[in-house]
């Protein structure tokens, strides 16, 4: 599969779901480190972050990370659904 150079298999549907998982983790992680970097910067921006600011950056980054992954895997199925048209069209003729 991954050597196969006629790129015939697609490795992308199978592991999106992996990939997904991969990116709310980062995306805590990065939530983490932006609070963190807040509450050096001081307590009344740390509390913003904690309260508002960290939220919001997980919850739009994981939303953007979502929307991302379901283009990729809505271009595969039509990718699917053309070859199978294509197939059904084939064998009428």
């Amino acid at each position: 599969m991954l050597f196969d150079f006629s790129f015939r298999d697609f490795v992308t549907p199978r592991i999106i779901g992996i990939l997904y998982g991969i990116l709310i983790v980062l995306s805590g992680i990065g939530t983490i480190w932006f609070i963190a970097n807040m509450f050096i910067i001081g307590p009344g921006f740390g509390i913003l972050a904690l309260l508002i600011l960290g939220p919001l950056f997980f919850i739009v980054s994981v939303l953007s990370y979502r929307v991302m992954l379901e283009l990729v895997s809505v271009i595969f199925r039509i990718k699917n659904d053309l070859a199978d048209i294509h197939s059904t069209s084939r064998k009428g003729e």
